[in-house]
């Protein structure tokens, strides 16, 4: 086997080893199950009643739910504010997230074509989508991570197989995780303490409602354009 094809296999033979270790430890590990089962308050209560691991944990969430999005990111944003506190916590899940995003483009354009071609192709949008990344990659991976068009992972994804710039995808990523991230932490962070914050969270949830219905926007906008 030659030197580049053990190093295209080796961060393949590591995700895999991780993912099942993940789907150990939350679906059949007591502990694991126990955090899978309870809700965002639970949650980081378990992980805090850890210790340092619980903080680990919590911050691996962050960057193994951009992969694969199997818990939402506002309880996950949730759990590490709780956990950090609310400048701590947001600063973990920037990090963490942009981190993840930039794995997972990794992933996207040297390892893993076929499974994220095939991942990619219950988004219809997606081939709208790179076509404009394509052409000018700064702006639509920052408004892609602005407003709701597509969900995170598939804009990592779809950008990995385009011939954008990295450069492009990571200061579209940096910049546009910025606000939304910290929304999303702001949001879980005042449903901890609705009584004391119930009125900036109304004002919150109707900005992230907007953003909703832009992306909504957006999505019949390219939509139009493919028929």
């Amino acid at each position: 086997m030659s030197v580049l094809n053990r190093k295209r296999i080796l961060p393949i033979l590591l995700l895999i080893v991780v993912l099942c270790g993940l789907i150990y430890f939350f679906f059949y590990n007591p502990i694991g199950v126990k955090l899978t089962h309870s809700n965002m308050r639970q949650l980081s209560g378990h992980l805090r009643d850890l210790g340092w691991p619980g903080k680990i944990i919590g911050m691996s969430l962050v960057f193994f739910q951009t992969f694969f999005p199997f818990i939402p990111f506002v309880v996950v944003a949730g759990t590490n504010v709780a956990i950090f506190g609310i400048k701590v916590g947001f600063l973990v899940n920037y990090v963490m997230s942009c981190l993840g995003a930039i794995a997972s483009f990794y992933f996207a354009r040297y390892y893993g074509h076929a499974w994220v071609e095939k991942k990619l192709e219950r988004f219809p949008l997606v081939k709208q989508f790179s076509l404009r990344m394509e052409k000018r990659g700064f702006l639509y991976v920052l408004l892609g991570r602005l407003i709701p068009i597509l969900p995170s992972s598939a804009i990592n994804y779809a950008a990995g197989l385009t011939r954008i710039k990295f450069t492009h995808f990571l200061a579209g990523t940096l910049l546009g995780k910025l606000p939304i991230v910290f929304l999303e932490s702001m949001i879980a962070h005042d449903l901890f303490h609705f009584q004391k914050y119930k009125g900036r969270l109304l004002l919150l949830l109707g900005i992230l409602v907007v953003l909703i219905l832009i992306g909504n926007g957006v999505k019949k906008a390219l939509t139009a354009k493919t028929k």
